[in-house]
């Protein structure tokens, strides 16, 4: 009896010291890795979608801004919820709306439908990486850990990074042989995976407190400072898309709604989009925007050159998403030792150079360029890839109030996803007419101002960490 006691309590002590066994890490990481799955993995299926539904190539990228622009609403949306109601709750209603979303994009038949599928499994999908952080956290803290395990944290990063990259080729080899509903139907197995996963391991969240109105539970999520938010870039996605005929009406109403939201937020006990934090913390609001444009640039190539190689290159979506598929690779291998390490500072750097450095490059490809020249600019990206993803994350958790990491994780993926609207919008403008050598160009150039911008961001952020002390 005293042998199976101890063998009890040893067990136990072995539990309490690894909170974060597979069984825990694997739907999350599953969770997470939905979301950059979807971004990218409709790259390949553009082209296809634009010929089967007789619309113009640009127009497609409506498909990308509308999943953007709920990701933006939905990710801290989803965090405050899971606050709220429980973070497994809200992780299993998520599936159930990437499901739905799957389903709806699979059996659709106009650009509108697409649309709205996009939107359900944007929000889906957003979901998974604030829930994940959550439950990470509230198990630190029952196990007594001061901080996150690092190598969970660090394990969703390379999933995101990984899963971006190599959704293309994905995307590529299933639109080339199941068509192009295969980019939506594919969320179907992977959703129904992380759901039973997440069923059967994640432990069950507490009960929610009972008698809650209805007027309480919106004041705590912010429901007017969610409101507000998401008229402010629907209106500027509009104005957006219309380029380059720009719809002034549209940058008005976002505008004065953007003035609304400041008021609204300044004077919320618990804001949507914390104000004061971004004010209070240079240096995070700093990451936040070196996050913002370095996703504006991967996004650009992600779509823009995926387009060209298919429309103006001639390459097929199978041929496509196998040029790309170095830059997933490139990222995870780079990923790994970054994470390891827990650097910052340097790795940045090099993101910002490679960025810069494959710019340039793209200004001299041509529909004559060889293709191992386009794999050689998806290795360069891939760096960028593998560097962004880690470091910016390391940043923000040593930048970030712990008090606050909840908050300042939303904050991030948002401005995240407000640099891939932007991306949408430039790959819509440069292909405006059609696809071509021109538009890639124009696109390039862009990129360099970006990839300057961000090189600076980071050279002169003297308070910017070289990595974490642990």
């Amino acid at each position: 009896m005293t042998s199976k006691t101890e063998a009890a309590k040893t067990g136990s002590q072995h539990r309490a010291a690894n909170p974060f066994g597979w069984r825990t890490v694997t739907p999350l990481v599953t969770g997470s890795a939905l979301n950059p799955v979807n971004s990218s993995v409709i790259a390949t299926a553009l082209v296809p979608i634009a010929a089967a539904l007789h619309v113009p190539v640009g127009r497609t990228s409506i498909l990308v801004s509308s999943l953007y622009l709920a990701c933006a609403i939905a990710q801290p949306t989803a965090g405050k919820l899971a606050e709220e109601f429980g973070p497994r709750r809200v992780f299993l209603a998520g599936i159930v709306v990437v499901l739905a979303g799957g389903l709806v994009g699979g059996l659709g038949n106009n650009l509108a439908v697409l649309v709205v599928a996009r939107v359900l499994i944007g929000a889906g999908t957003s979901c998974g990486y604030p829930t994940a952080m959550l439950i990470i956290r509230r198990r630190s803290h029952h196990a007594g850990l001061g901080e996150p395990p690092g190598s969970v944290l660090g394990s969703l990063a390379i999933a995101g990074s990984a899963t971006v990259a190599i959704g293309p080729p994905i995307g590529g080899l299933l639109v080339g042989g199941l068509g192009w509903r295969s980019a939506f139907l594919l969320n179907v197995p992977l959703a129904a995976a992380a759901l039973a996963m997440a069923l059967a391991w994640i432990p069950r969240d507490e009960k929610p407190a009972a008698g809650r109105k209805i007027a309480e539970v919106a004041t705590r999520i912010d429901l007017g400072g969610i409101a507000l938010f998401g008229g402010t870039l629907a209106a500027l996605l509009v104005f957006l898309m219309s380029l380059p005929h720009p719809g002034w009406v549209a940058l008005a109403i976002s505008a004065v709604l953007a003035a609304l939201l400041v008021a609204w937020e300044l004077r919320a006990a618990r804001p949507f989009i914390d104000l004061r934090l971004l004010a209070s913390q240079r240096a995070l609001t700093r990451t936040y925007l070196r996050l913002g444009l370095t996703l504006l640039g991967v996004y650009t190539v992600l779509y823009g050159i995926t387009q060209w190689m298919q429309a103006a290159r001639g390459l097929s979506p199978e041929q496509a998403g196998l040029v790309l598929l170095p830059l997933g690779a490139v990222a995870a291998l780079v990923s790994h030792p970054v994470s390891r390490r827990n650097l910052v500072r340097g790795p940045l750097i090099a993101c910002a150079f490679f960025m810069l450095l494959a710019s340039v490059v793209t200004l001299f490809i041509t529909v004559h360029s060889p293709v191992i020249a386009l794999v050689g600019v998806m290795v360069l990206f891939g760096v960028v890839v593998g560097t962004m993803s880690v470091g910016n994350q390391t940043a923000l958790y040593l930048q970030a109030p712990p008090e606050s990491l909840g908050t300042a994780s939303g904050l991030s993926r948002t401005f995240g996803y407000i640099g891939s609207i932007a991306s949408a919008t430039i790959t819509s403008i440069a292909f405006h007419a059609s696809v071509s050598d021109a538009g890639l160009h124009d696109m390039a150039l862009i990129l360099v101002a970006v990839a300057a911008a961000v090189l600076l961001l980071t050279l002169l952020d003297r308070q910017l960490p070289t990595g974490s002390k642990a």
